[in-house]
């Protein structure tokens, strides 16, 4: 082997593992610091305390409007309920009742 060709045979030889050496680096990087690396998980703990916070807001309305529901039910309705409503969509008023309008 000539002396000019022993750097090209050694540089041959190097190459396959700094390509390996550059393919690991790659993905390392994208561990700690990719969208779903190691750095996120800060913002991925806050989005979730966050929306666990509006499951449970909507949990209860979701609540409070079965409940409406189940108050505005045919079979049974609340009476008290039935008269509120009434009163406010149409503007009924008891003869015994003063109105004061607020503005």
């Amino acid at each position: 082997m000539s002396a000019a060709q022993k750097p090209l045979d050694l540089m041959r030889r190097a190459a396959g593992p700094a390509v390996a050496l550059i393919i690991i680096a790659y993905f390392l990087g994208a561990a700690v610091i990719g969208d779903n690396g190691v750095m996120s998980w800060g913002e991925y703990r806050a989005a979730k305390t966050e929306r666990q916070a509006e499951l449970a807001r909507l949990q209860q309305e979701h609540a409070r409007l079965a409940h409406r529901a189940q108050l505005l039910d045919p079979r049974r309705t609340d009476p008290d309920l039935a008269e509120e409503m009434t009163r406010r969509e149409l503007g009924v008023v008891r003869s015994d009742e003063v109105v004061v309008p607020l503005d």
